[in-house]
C-alpha cells in the first residue's frame, strides 16, 4: 500500500492495527479502545485517519502533560469521557526516607512481570512521590504480582485520576563541546561513550530524536531536539552558545538525571 511509503519498515505492525481499528469502526460503528501509545505512534495515527469525516480519534493518558496516552477511535457522532479510556493511576509507596526509588526500577518491573508496553503510561517522580499510569485491564494482576521494586518492598494505592502530577523533565544541565552536530557526536559528547559506542547504538536502532528511530549517523541535531538512547536515556539539546576558538560548537544540554 502507498500509505506504508511515508514510514519506516518497522511501524509497519503499528499502522495495520490503526488501519484494522478505522474499518472495524467505520462497519460496526462503535469506538475502538486500544493500547497506550507515545509521541511518535499518535502522530502516526493523527496522519492515517486524516482528515476523514467518518472515522475520529482521541488520546488521554492521565493528563494533557503525559507522553503516552491510550487511543480510541470511534464513529463521527461518538465523544468518549476520561472514563471510556479506562485508565488507572497508582502511587508507589515505599521506605522514602531510607531508599530513592527510580524510573528505571519501576519501569524494570513492570517489564519483568511480562507486561507490554502498551499496557502502561507514563511513570512520573514528583517531590519523591511515584506514580504510573496503566490499563485497567490489568489491575488485578498488578495488585496481585508486585511487592517489591528492585530491593524494596513497596505497596500500590490506587488513586483518583486528579493527583496524578503533571509530567516534568527532570533534567540536569550540563555544557559539553562537539565537532559537529551529528548525532553521533552528540551521543558521544553527552554520554561520554566512544564515538564507535554511539555509532553501534545508532546502527542497532537504539537512539530516536523526538520518538523517532533514527539510523543515520550524521542525521543533524537541532536546538530543543529530543534524543533518548537504550542503556543512556534521554538529553535534551536547550541551546548552541556559540563557537570556541577551536570551531567547535558550545552546547547547553539536559539530560537525565
Amino acid at each position: 500500500m502507498e500509505i506504508y511509503q511515508h514510514f519506516r519498515k518497522e511501524e509497519r505492525e503499528f499502522i495495520d492495527k490503526i488501519l484494522d481499528a478505522i474499518d472495524r469502526v467505520s462497519r460496526n460503528y462503535e469506538p475502538k479502545l486500544m493500547d497506550f501509545v507515545d509521541p511518535r505512534e499518535q502522530d502516526i495515527a493523527k496522519s492515517i485517519v486524516g482528515n476523514q469525516s467518518e472515522v475520529k480519534l482521541y488520546f488521554f493518558g492521565g493528563n494533557q502533560s503525559v507522553e503516552r496516552k491510550r487511543l480510541i477511535l470511534c464513529p463521527d457522532f461518538y465523544e468518549p469521557t476520561n472514563d471510556d479510556f479506562q485508565v488507572s493511576v497508582y502511587k508507589i509507596q515505599y521506605p522514602s526516607k531510607f531508599a530513592k526509588l527510580e524510573h528505571r526500577q519501576v519501569m524494570g518491573t513492570l517489564l519483568n512481570l511480562g507486561i507490554t508496553r502498551g499496557k502502561f503510561g507514563d511513570i512520573i517522580i514528583s517531590d519523591g512521590e511515584v506514580f504510573f499510569v496503566a490499563a485497567q485491564e490489568i489491575v488485578s494482576f498488578l495488585e496481585n504480582n508486585i511487592s517489591k521494586m528492585g530491593k524494596m518492598g513497596v505497596t500500590l494505592s490506587n488513586e483518583s485520576i486528579d493527583v496524578l502530577p503533571d509530567l516534568k523533565e527532570d533534567l540536569i544541565e550540563i555544557n559539553t563541546t562537539v565537532s559537529s552536530m551529528r548525532l553521533d557526536v552528540v551521543i558521544s559528547a553527552v554520554s561520554n561513550w566512544s564515538r564507535q559506542n554511539a555509532q553501534l547504538k545508532i546502527k542497532q536502532g537504539h537512539a530516536q530524536v523526538n520518538y523517532k528511530t533514527i539510523e543515520n549517523c550524521d542525521f543533524e541535531i537541532k536546538v530543543g531536539d529530543l534524543v533518548s538512547v537504550r542503556g543512556f536515556g534521554r538529553m535534551r539539546i536547550l541551546d548552541i552558545e556559540g563557537q570556541t576558538k577551536k570551531q567547535k560548537w558550545r552546547l547547553r544540554v539536559g539530560k537525565n538525571k
